[in-house]
């Protein structure tokens, strides 16, 4: 087995850890990567676990930062830096930012906050957006620890602009304006009133759940992948992988757009598609373009299709999407060979 990375961490004794040194290292072997982390000490102490083991450079490198991240927020510091550019994100002279969410975290009011919530749950009825969209969880930990009473000082809430201050800033100021607040705004004084300790945790906690994401991707991807060689419909599909029609059929899309063959998934979805109906949402496409599928299905269903009359409108949609992966990538063909 050839080490092709070897980095070692320590770790400073304290309250909540114990003093330590650990090796991380990469290795290789007839196309088999492993990241393996071991902690040193006295041979009975000494452990060792395999963060990754497989073929794939993306998913080793994810499991590798995953892994890194985890220990760095543990409190270990590497004697090789920069893996993760942890100095630029966490002592950066940019990072107010980021100080700001990681305060609004851990010093929310949770009666502000629950009011703030029971508020967005309401709109995005109203409204017909999914809650996220009026604003995130975090957005809301921010509101509610700093409590802002004037336009101006909800603006200064990071990721606050000036679209949601246009649809929903009166409304936020209202429920903020009943709480009392014992902050002042601007909110420059935060990195100084933030532990540096408790700073430094909250930025790789950040990072570990970013990566994790990103290694729950892959396993999806994987999972989808086998499914579809397997030879499964996207019912199927959307059972094994567990995701909403929509998000699956996102996810379909982007296999094709990184090379992987779906023909196959396409015949079969397609079988009972008749050849001219297929036809006229080819021509559609060629009509009014790629980019939406609204136009295309109204054009080739009437204008009425978008409201759920008649065939299934999942079923719909997605044959235009499948077509539409047809339609690219022969336009993709054309441009390539002029």
């Amino acid at each position: 087995m050839q080490v092709v990375f070897l980095n070692t961490f320590e770790r400073a004794g304290g309250e909540d850890a114990a003093a330590g040194e650990a090796k991380l290292s990469i290795c290789e072997q007839d196309g088999v990567w492993s990241v393996i982390w071991t902690v040193e000490g006295e041979e009975a102490a000494r452990s060792q676990q395999v963060w990754y083991e497989g073929g794939s450079w993306e998913e080793m490198l994810i499991a590798f930062r995953h892994g890194v991240s985890v220990q760095m927020g543990d409190g270990y510091s590497p004697l090789i830096d920069g893996m993760l550019d942890e100095r630029r994100s966490v002592e950066g002279s940019g990072s107010l930012y980021s100080m700001i969410q990681c305060y609004g975290e851990q010093n929310s009011d949770p009666d502000l906050f629950a009011a703030l919530r029971d508020w967005r749950r309401a709109k995005a009825v109203a409204v017909k957006k999914s809650a996220y969209l009026i604003a995130t969880n975090r957005m809301l930990w921010m509101i509610s620890a700093f409590v802002p009473q004037q336009p101006e000082e909800l603006l200064q809430i990071p990721g606050w602009g000036e679209s949601k201050q246009t649809a929903y800033g009166e409304e936020v100021l209202a429920i903020t304006g009943a709480f009392r607040r014992e902050t002042q705004f601007p909110l420059d004084w935060v990195a100084e009133a933030l532990d540096s300790k408790t700073y430094t945790k909250w930025v790789y906690k950040q990072k570990e759940n970013r990566f994790k994401s990103q290694m729950d991707r892959q396993t999806e991807k994987r999972e989808l992948l086998r499914a579809i060689a397997d030879g499964q419909s996207i019912d199927e599909l959307q059972e094994r992988v567990d995701l909403p029609r929509r998000d699956l059929m996102e996810r379909i899309e982007k296999l094709e757009t990184e090379g992987y063959d779906l023909e196959p998934l396409i015949e079969r979805e397609l079988a009972q598609m008749p050849e001219f109906e297929q036809q006229l949402v080819w021509d559609a496409l060629q009509a009014l373009g790629d980019q939406y599928l609204k136009p295309v299905l109204r054009q080739v269903y009437g204008e009425d299709a978008d409201q759920g009359k008649g065939k299934s409108l999942d079923m719909l949609y997605d044959r235009l999407r499948l077509i539409r992966l047809r339609y690219r990538r022969s336009k993709g063909s054309r441009e390539n060979v002029s």
